[in-house]
């Protein structure tokens, strides 16, 4: 959950991008995947109840780890908190589920500055402090660099999150020799074979489906398959639809980006 008022948009951009760096550099040997949702981009028009309650149910509460992030507004009163951001970040920790905590100091023009907010604001931070550890940045650089390297800490050593990991983890059965028709009775193309033996060569047996501004790939025992080439990237999305049109594989995760062979999956590889 990306917390914060409206005056850090650039930073929310930040947030994202590291989120989406450490799926690259991660999701395939840890099996996580991160996904950045907030107000701003997870929430849509609903009468009926107050609209901060509307963004707790509908987005914050399926959300595991809070990135808040402040420079010199708190936000608007939610009639239950002194803003929205602050019933976010209050509702996540009294759920038991950590939260990342940070305060911009760049300059801001004297004549944009709500004095009553910046006042409410620096009460708030005297909060945050009273309740753990928080931390502050001067510019968009240096916010990158600290949650690029401050996150994977939260990741390893929450006992929250840590649980979560170990709760989730998928064991696969052993696979048991069985009277089976053989594999060319899919009648698989080069390519689905291919993903199909490669993915097998990991013992997870995942497959990623991951998008990109330049392009989409498919990554599988280490491996990246398409990219920037367009033409690339669908002949291989067309190998993976395959392999789950057969049963071979099975989505998991969130929005179908996660894969993982089935029994059927692993058997068909060791006949490849």
């Amino acid at each position: 959950m990306i917390a914060s008022p409206g005056d850090v948009s650039e930073e929310r951009d930040v947030i994202r991008g590291t989120l989406h760096d450490w799926n690259d550099i991660n999701s395939v040997n840890s099996r996580i995947m991160l996904a950045p949702v907030g107000w701003d981009s997870h929430s849509s028009p609903e009468l009926g109840t107050r609209p901060q309650e509307l963004i707790n149910n509908r987005v914050l509460k399926n959300c595991d780890l809070l990135v808040g992030v402040f420079w010199t507004r708190l936000g608007s009163p939610t009639g239950k908190a002194q803003s929205g951001t602050v019933e976010e970040i209050q509702e996540h920790l009294s759920a038991g589920k950590p939260a990342m905590i940070y305060f911009s100091s760049k300059p801001a023009a004297p004549d944009t500055i709500d004095l009553e907010q910046y006042a409410q604001l620096r009460t708030f931070k005297d909060w945050c402090k009273s309740q753990g550890l928080i931390e502050e940045f001067e510019n968009l650089e240096q916010f990158r660099a600290k949650l690029a390297k401050q996150l994977p800490l939260c990741l390893s050593n929450n006992s929250y999150l840590k649980n979560l990991v170990t709760s989730n983890a998928i064991v696969h059965p052993p696979v048991v020799a069985a009277p089976q028709p053989a594999a060319v009775s899919y009648h698989l193309s080069a390519e689905a074979k291919t993903l199909l033996k490669t993915a097998a060569q990991k013992k997870d047996g995942t497959i990623l489906k991951l998008a990109y501004i330049s392009g989409r790939s498919i990554q599988a025992g280490g491996q990246s398959f398409g990219g920037e080439d367009r033409r690339e990237s669908a002949r291989w999305e067309n190998a993976l639809n395959e392999l789950v049109a057969n049963d071979l594989v099975i989505a998991r995760g969130y929005k179908d980006q996660v894969f993982e062979l089935t029994h059927e999956g692993w058997r068909v590889s060791d006949e490849l």
